[in-house]
């Protein structure tokens, strides 16, 4: 049932004032009382819906992630070429999460759930799907002796492991990157990628 106050039903806002208040205070320091004053829902209709914070966070962090490896797969697979694809990838990086800063806030900030934990199927069945996809688009270049053959942890922390960094003193008003740095940033994750030459 949606809100006469402001016609979005109470799971949304439920879900919008949680990311709200794990982007403003973390999830740890976040209470249950202060997510529903955020969302201006009663005791009841918060358990209709979720059954904890925990449950609350599992749910936003799968969507998040879902919506963030939709936005990636897309854009790597408008790039034929290594190059330009690992470059991409660290520009398209960089505008999602400045354009998703509450939602880049908590998949950069936060510790996903685990597979036992409320959300932590999704994310482990998302992860694995996503990291196949891009194990596809990897493979042919990797062929061709253009990017290494890489663990996908390891191909994470050498992607975007930097432009993350950027992100964190971004997000807490310590710098605010140039265009200049982002195409640093873009160089510094292809010449980590690529294969050197013997």
């Amino acid at each position: 049932m949606k809100s006469a106050k402001n016609g979005r039903d109470g799971r949304t806002r439920i879900v919008e004032g949680a990311l709200r208040r794990f982007s403003q205070d973390g999830v740890s320091a976040t209470t249950l009382a202060s997510l529903r004053e955020e969302s201006g829902v009663s005791v009841g209709s918060f358990y209709h819906h979720f059954a904890s914070k925990e449950h609350v966070f599992g749910v936003l962090y799968a969507d998040t992630l879902r919506m963030y490896q939709e936005a990636f797969l897309a854009e790597l697979r408008r790039h034929e070429g290594a190059r330009e694809g690992i470059e991409a990838i660290v520009a398209l990086h960089m505008a999602w999460c400045g354009e998703n800063r509450e939602r880049a806030h908590l998949l950069i900030s936060e510790r996903p759930p685990k597979r036992d934990e409320p959300g932590g199927t999704e994310v482990s069945d998302s992860r694995r799907a996503f990291f196949k996809q891009v194990s596809e688009w990897w493979r042919p270049h990797m062929k061709d002796g253009l990017l290494q053959p890489v663990h996908p942890t390891m191909c994470y922390v050498l992607w975007l492991g930097p432009a993350n960094e950027m992100c964190r003193l971004w997000f807490a008003g310590a710098h605010h990157p140039t265009q200049e740095e982002i195409t640093g940033l873009c160089e510094a994750a292809w010449q980590g990628l690529r294969q050197q030459p013997a």
